[in-house]
């Protein structure tokens, strides 16, 4: 789905720069330009980030050595 509209940039493209290392919103804006026009996107781009974000932890954990805690 699109998430800045602006900027035709997608739930995909969020997930591929988390994948490559981005991890904040500050950051999304540099690399894809999330929010730099109208500033709508914001919210959802910010959903998008977090929920990328958990789904990569437990594999970011593991590639390091580590096992996620328990819950």
């Amino acid at each position: 789905m699109y998430v800045c509209v602006c900027n035709a940039v997608t739930d995909r493209d969020i997930g591929s720069a988390v994948a490559e290392g981005c991890c904040s919103l500050r950051e999304l804006r540099d690399q894809l330009g999330v929010g730099n026009r109208c500033g709508r996107c914001t919210g959802c781009a910010r959903d998008v980030l977090h929920q990328s974000l958990h789904a990569r932890a437990p594999h970011s954990l593991t590639v390091v050595g580590l096992t996620p805690a328990a819950a």
